[in-house]
């Protein structure tokens, strides 16, 4: 699944302005084009239009980190940036039309086919560049020595992201240490082998034998680091520090500022910004579809679960959503009960309160339907982590440490612990820990392709239905 932003934040200058306006020359030629090919001439509205296009996409690619971490990320990550930060651009475009009572002034044939040709030629631009760039280092350029001091966990996540990555350009030199072996993490030779002390690693990046140095010592040992990096600054080697915030329950890296201090944050949902806006977007685009589509079939359940026992057609239950805040989630009524208290119990397999129209619905996720509204409402997404009642929450919050992080996004109708079969009863606080677990690893990962599959899962796999009783 989508990895993570990872340590390395590469030379961007060259790249950066490269890039920038290669997209921005390729968004204003597929809009000549595009009026090209349908026989109309570029008037001053077409001008504007394609430089707003470029405005936005600019702002929406940099909040995606398309360009400072150019080769930073898998190439799969990169152009579903480059189509999520187009997506972003369209309705602001097309709203703006709208406002300004100019959209009768552009064809649709040539709006469509400008908002095709666009990311497809950034793409496939940006995948050229890719292949270029392998071929560059294939003939030993564009090479940089890379040497890791602290052989300690992180120093060995660092090292494994370098092997896995090989568009970042990293050649391994070895690590760097100066404690006894004994207190150093065993690291797998494949991963590189210890060169010696920090006096040689200072050595080398003064005899120019290393272009980058990351820095993977413990939060604690500030002092060293201090006194190492004051040496380095005495050779022209690129030096980084990669802070151990693994150690902590760490849920969404985003680097800012407070003033003229850099903090990063360890706590944080990935929904602000254009991030945001696209989970929203989602949200509402493909919830209000399913809503039409499954108009009728809402109502044919909820005459069938009103003629088959006694209560009301939905079931309310209080859950936790967005930030902690207490919710009613409305779903179809399956039981022959309605509890929401402290002495709720979970359903189990057989359970005798579930009705024989409920166990159907229940099995196949159809008494969930109603809870699109709330989708629509903003109150929960399509995907996300499923809501647990308030008293399950309560008891398990203080039994699985980051339990409460799962609250930093909107619930969930399905999710990536549900695709994955962990639904249904938690008899045990393993099967908890594996939701929650899988919960977790959703928000700190998310794209939007990842969303779409995990909506293709839960339609067509098996797992999803997997302890559906």
């Amino acid at each position: 699944m989508p990895g993570s932003d990872g340590f390395f934040q590469p030379r961007v200058s060259a790249w950066s302005v490269l890039v920038r306006l290669g997209d921005s020359a390729l968004i204003v030629i597929a809009h000549f084009l595009a009026i090209y090919a349908y026989g109309e001439e570029w008037r001053a509205i077409h001008s504007t239009s394609s430089a707003i296009a470029v405005l936005v996409f600019q702002f929406a690619g940099g909040t995606l980190g398309l360009y400072p971490s150019m080769f930073g990320q898998p190439l799969r990550r990169e152009l579903t940036g480059v189509w999520a930060a187009w997506f972003a651009l369209m309705p602001m475009l097309l709203l703006l039309a709208f406002i300004s009572k100019t959209s009768a002034d552009f064809s649709r044939v040539i709006t469509l086919g400008w908002f095709v040709a666009a990311p497809v030629s950034i793409a496939l631009w940006r995948m050229s560049l890719r292949y270029g760039g392998h071929k560059l280092r294939e003939r030993g350029r564009n090479i940089r020595a890379t040497a890791i001091v602290g052989m300690t966990p992180l120093g060995e996540r660092v090292a494994q992201v370098m092997r896995q990555s090989p568009w970042l350009g990293l050649k391994m030199h070895g690590f760097y240490d100066d404690r006894n072996v004994n207190r150093c993490c065993s690291i797998p030779e494949d991963l590189g082998q210890l060169k010696g002390g920090l006096d040689e690693l200072v050595t080398a990046a003064r005899n120019g034998e290393l272009d980058l140095i990351y820095i993977a010592l413990p939060l604690r040992a500030e002092p060293r680091v201090q006194e190492l990096l004051r040496k380095l600054a005495d050779t022209t080697a690129s030096v980084y520090v990669a802070a151990d915030f693994y150690t902590h329950y760490l849920l969404h890296r985003r680097w800012g500022v407070v003033g003229d201090v850099p903090v990063v944050s360890v706590h944080e949902t990935p929904f602000y910004g254009v991030d945001g806006w696209l989970k929203r977007a989602e949200d509402i685009v493909l919830g209000c579809a399913i809503m039409v589509l499954i108009t009728i079939p809402m109502m044919v359940i909820a005459v069938a679960v009103k003629l088959s026992s006694k209560g009301p057609v939905f079931f309310r239950q209080r859950r936790y959503g967005l930030n902690g805040e207490v919710i009613d989630i409305l779903k179809f009524r399956s039981m022959t009960v309605t509890e929401d208290g402290d002495d709720l119990k979970q359903a189990v397999r057989d359970d005798p309160r579930v009705t024989k129209v409920g166990a159907f619905i229940r099995s196949t996720s159809l008494d969930e339907l109603p809870q699109f509204i709330h989708v629509i409402t903003g109150k929960m997404s399509i995907v996300g982590p499923r809501p647990h009642a308030v008293k399950h929450n309560e008891v398990y919050r203080t039994k699985i440490p980051g339990y409460m992080l799962r609250h930093k996004v909107k619930p969930g109708i399905t999710g990536w612990a549900q695709v994955n079969g962990w639904r249904g009863e938690t008899d045990t606080l393993e099967k908890m820990e594996k939701r929650v677990e899988h919960d977790l690893h959703y928000i700190r990962n998310w794209d939007l392709l990842w969303d779409l599959k995990i909506i293709f899962m839960t339609v067509f796999g098996s797992a999803a239905r997997r302890n559906a009783y």
